[in-house]
């Protein structure tokens, strides 16, 4: 758009609303329309200080939740596949145990590293990588999500994973990585069909997932448990792609993408006649609505990362961490 020059020049403007009008990236069109810019603008996600801050947060969110056995506590630092699972946990915790966590011993996350990437649009997201007092020698890698300015920053996702097992993140010369699209092409799957490529992975078998513990060897459990005398066992899987549960991937040095995804599975005991359903844990009773007669459905909440090479070639899932969610018998 021309400017034009006929016009008078105008005052200047006071400092601190030229700073306002910087910081809110608003631009007037001939026509009156607003432009945000900032929608537009591929921008680091945050500072590292700020990813700091956002994990002490959650952090201490978390201790007072878990302490107390009370989700109101760290509802507005977790979202998402982690949002439920952790809500179920301690909505369970809490029935069993009202006074409190007997047990609490509060967590401690050191040796943190970020990686940020620079992306354009909302959700902003970055991913923390850190040494925890809990879960052995295997790291935390939680996901932190914010939807706006002003908004907290929320962990969708969380696993855990063995030291070195992540793939190298691909970044530029000031150390930030590179969000990969949803809908990406040139991967072996793109990220937002990675949910439904599991879930039929998962029912019918096939050669998109590498072997391993979280691919063939969990189907091979599930054929074996399937049917055991006087019980039936059936298992469905749901996949989800959209808003909380959208899958968040970063370029790895090898073309590849780092994935983080979510699906939802049900699984449904049955009981034959003249049989009944094996008793059950204080959690999971607790979780559960119905009278528990001939059946038992449980629904978990699973969230994985995987590593997803460039082109054609295998899928490999790095780690899921899964929490049941609720249950309901008959």
């Amino acid at each position: 758009m021309s400017r034009d020059r006929s016009r008078p020049r105008r005052p200047r403007l006071d400092r601190r609303v030229v700073i306002a009008a910087s910081l809110t990236a608003l631009s007037l069109t001939a026509s009156g329309c607003v432009v945000v810019h900032g929608e537009r603008e591929v921008l680091p996600s945050a500072t590292r200080a700020e990813a700091a801050k956002a994990l002490t947060a959650f952090t201490t969110a978390y201790n007072k939740a878990d302490k107390a056995y009370d989700s109101s506590l760290d509802a507005a630092h977790v979202t998402g596949a982690l949002g439920d699972i952790d809500a179920a946990r301690l909505k369970a915790g809490h029935t069993t145990n009202p006074a409190g966590n007997p047990a609490y011993s509060p967590l401690q996350l050191t040796d943190a590293k970020f990686t940020i990437p620079k992306k354009a649009g909302w959700p902003r997201w970055f991913v923390a990588e850190a040494r925890g007092n809990k879960g052995g020698s295997l790291r935390w890698l939680l996901v932190f999500t914010r939807d706006g300015l002003g908004r907290p920053w929320q962990v969708a996702y969380l696993t855990l994973v063995k030291p070195g097992a992540l793939p190298r993140i691909k970044t530029d010369g000031d150390g930030r990585a590179e969000a990969v699209p949803a809908n990406s092409t040139g991967l072996a799957v793109a990220p937002e069909d990675l949910s439904k490529g599991y879930a039929t992975y998962l029912k019918t078998g096939g050669k998109t997932f590498a072997a391993g513990p979280h691919t063939s060897e969990w189907r091979t459990a599930r054929v074996k448990n399937a049917k055991k005398p006087g019980l039936a066992t059936q298992f469905i899987d749901e996949p989800l792609s959209e808003g909380d549960y959208a899958p968040l991937a970063l370029r790895t040095e090898d073309g590849g993408a780092l994935v983080f995804f979510a699906h939802r599975r049900f699984q449904k005991m049955t009981a034959a006649p003249n049989s009944s359903i094996p008793a059950q844990n204080a959690a999971v009773r607790a979780l559960t609505t119905g009278e528990v007669k001939q059946s038992l459905t449980m629904q978990f909440m699973s969230n994985e990362v995987a590593q997803v090479p460039a082109g054609d070639g295998q899928v490999t899932i790095l780690s899921r961490l899964e929490g049941m969610t609720s249950a309901e018998g008959s």
